[in-house]
């Protein structure tokens, strides 16, 4: 367990037979790194599982009211870190060395390094000073013992650990706020905005005064039908795949256990399993080979269900619309130009085609409306690179549409059903797979009054 309680000077302690000059050295350069990223921050540069719901809400989370006492933050582990623990037998020196021959820049590692560490280290100091019991954790250590210890998640890292984070919250009640560590590199969508990242301490004082709403996203909950369905899911990040030993799967039962005794569906009497984790951006369904086509069954609510290939199914949430959604189905002003250039042709109206302003703002008018509200129970699903089988079909679904409930039946070679981007599951021919929304799978998160995006939801 990792307690950070000291300034960003103490925030990584270099481990090895490392010379006084080497420590002092990299004091200097963390000092550097502090205070440019503090100046670029400043000017805005930069059913097998079980679930607890709560009827009602702790104190603590009454409207306007934000009193945790316990506050557990997961923070990402950094690049350095994570090579430091793949090398521990080398020196800072036979590192940079190491990291030359493969094409990474040594510095750059550890100025992103001192960034990250930096955030996290006020994130932990305020809440500290503000009498609330913290406690850091990796993902190695993100487990039900330390969720349910606190009262709060609090995420330090990108999106990707907002995610992880959000993945294993299963109580409607557990809030998670999110802090960019680094936003001279990464947006973090789904964190506070980024300003909060150097001025911590404004975002606890909203919070605790109750300059905040809640707001409660949409989660998909995934139910699998089939053989196999208790197979260990896959981590899909490179040097977790790469690296066995840092896979945090392998260190989590309730996803890694093959089970004798398992819950039937009594429509088909093949085994039945409610995945332990929820989606908050998007859930895919498709052949794990990009290449090959991906066949399936797809029922939306009550429609019936029809045959389809395609190169994959995506239903994403509200969250998850601003995301791999959106850049799939996003027109570029090149398409709009052509667009409207064949509909003056046909049309013989007099449109501006080739004024770029003009062609923006329609463009961006139309992506703007794949945009959908966060908190709206039901999700947008999108047929990537639809195929129209036989011409003589009537039967026809559209690409892109809405449905709070979704079936989908395999009948593909070697496909995947992947969680967030993160986890994947084996979803091959005869497996089923129910998507749905919940509201008692409503993620609880904050929006800090005077943060409030702007965003005309048109659905």
């Amino acid at each position: 367990m990792l307690h950070w309680t000291a300034g960003l000077d103490t925030a990584y302690a270099v481990s090895g037979p490392e010379t006084q000059q080497k420590n002092n050295n990299n004091s200097v350069i963390m000092s550097f790194f502090t205070c440019k990223v503090t100046s670029l921050l400043k000017t805005g540069a930069i059913c097998g599982c079980k679930r607890n719901y709560a009827t009602v809400s702790p104190s603590h989370l009454e409207a306007g009211y934000f009193k945790p006492q316990r506050v557990l933050i997961l923070t990402k582990l950094s690049r350095y870190e994570f090579e430091k623990r793949r090398h521990p037998e080398l020196t800072e020196r036979q590192l940079e060395k190491c990291l030359q021959t493969r094409g990474s820049d040594y510095n750059i590692l550890l100025y992103h390094h001192y960034i990250h560490k930096g955030v996290e280290n006020t994130v932990n100091s305020v809440f500290t000073a503000a009498g609330i019991e913290t406690r850091t954790v990796y993902r190695f250590d993100y487990s039900d013992p330390n969720i349910n210890w606190a009262d709060v998640i609090v995420t330090t890292g990108g999106d990707g650990t907002y995610l992880l984070a959000a993945s294993k919250i299963l109580d409607r009640n557990k809030p998670l706020i999110g802090f960019n560590s680094d936003p001279t590199r990464s947006k973090g969508q789904l964190c506070l905005p980024q300003k909060y990242s150097v001025d911590v301490k404004e975002a606890l004082d909203k919070l605790l005064k109750g300059k905040f709403r809640w707001t409660f996203r949409s989660r998909i909950r995934v139910t699998l039908i089939g053989d196999d369905i208790y197979k260990p899911p896959v981590e899909l990040h490179a040097q977790q795949l790469h690296y066995h030993e840092y896979r945090y799967l392998d260190m989590e039962p309730h996803l890694r256990t093959l089970k004798d005794d398992v819950p039937l569906c009594s429509e088909t009497g093949m085994a039945r399993r409610v995945l332990p984790v929820l989606a908050l951006n998007e859930v895919f369904i498709g052949e794990c080979v990009s290449a090959r086509v991906s066949y399936m069954e797809l029922s939306f609510d009550d429609v019936k269900g029809i045959k389809q290939k395609c190169s994959g199914l995506i239903a994403s949430t509200g969250t998850g619309s601003t995301s791999w959604t959106y850049n799939v189905n996003k027109l570029t002003e090149q398409n709009m130009e052509e667009i409207l250039t064949i509909v003056k042709e046909e049309t013989g109206f007099k449109i501006q085609d080739t004024d770029r302003n003009f062609v923006r703002k329609i463009t961006n008018k139309f992506n703007q409306m794949l945009i959908t509200d966060p908190e709206v129970p039901k999700m947008v699903y999108t047929i990537r690179d639809q195929l129209i089988s036989s011409p003589m079909r009537n039967e026809c679904i559209k690409p892109r549409g809405f449905a709070k409930c979704i079936r989908v039946k395999s009948r593909c070679f070697d496909a995947c059903l992947v969680i967030d981007g993160g986890l994947s599951f084996t979803f091959n021919d005869g497996t089923r797979a129910l998507l749905e929304i919940h509201d008692e799978d409503a993620l609880r998160t904050v929006t800090l009054h005077g943060d409030l995006t702007e965003v005309s939801f048109k659905h």
